[in-house]
């Protein structure tokens, strides 16, 4: 994240193109929300089996808002960009409408979240799916999204969960935690991705030029952390 951080503020001083990015977590890991003061002490010595080695789960800091994310068997994307006009809402409806629009491609239909201001009280970010959120038909949560603004420069990024392992998800959350939605077993993280760059460049009227980046600008995010 702190890759989304430095391309926002590259963006923000006309050093970068608009960018869609996409990434895993390895090891899995917990990141906070800027303004999250409050999370369970325990957080802070979880280690997950996953791998059998009882690796140590990272707890970081988000440069945007909002709850408690683990990050394990999901996918994350990030949107940094500028131009767009609107309250905070409808800046987050124009650019979720890629993900509306690639899911849709793949037979899923998505809406919008209906919790009020009440999701601060609960740690959990996949627990409460604010006007922000994406849930399927039966009102499970698919995609949490946040944002950061610099100027006219927004980096909106979110994590889509595909595979999340449910009995992590209950160690993180507490017992009666919700049962996370399962998709990987129907859409394979390529596809899935394959699907949402198609539809970005529908929605965004744009074309996609991957570019990895480069040493020097690895140095730049490493010493700017």
């Amino acid at each position: 994240m702190a890759v989304d951080r430095w391309l926002l503020e590259q963006h923000e001083s006309g050093k970068h193109s608009p960018t869609l990015r996409f990434y895993t977590w390895s090891p899995p890991a917990i990141s906070l929300g800027y303004h999250q003061k409050k999370y369970p002490e325990y957080w802070q010595n979880l280690r997950t089996n996953l791998t059998g080695q009882g690796e140590k789960l990272d707890l970081v800091r988000r440069p945007s808002g909002g709850r408690a994310v683990l990050h394990q068997g999901d996918l994350t994307y990030a949107v940094v960009t500028s131009g767009l006009v609107g309250s905070r809402i409808q800046v987050y409806a124009k650019i979720c409408e890629f993900l509306i629009q690639g899911w849709r491609s793949l037979g899923v239909e998505l809406n919008y979240g209906q919790a009020g201001r009440g999701y601060i009280h609960n740690p959990n970010c996949f627990g409460t799916a604010t006007g922000a959120d994406l849930v399927l038909a039966n009102g499970s949560k698919l995609i949490g999204s946040a944002q950061l603004r610099r100027g006219e420069a927004i980096l909106q990024h979110g994590s889509i969960l595909l595979d999340p392992d449910t009995d992590l998800f209950k160690q993180v959350f507490g017992k009666d935690a919700f049962t996370p939605v399962q998709l990987l077993q129907n859409f394979h993280q390529e596809t899935v991705i394959e699907a949402l760059i198609v539809a970005a460049c529908d929605v965004f009227n744009m074309q996609i030029e991957v570019q990895p980046l480069s040493e020097t600008e690895w140095k730049e995010i490493l010493n700017h952390c």
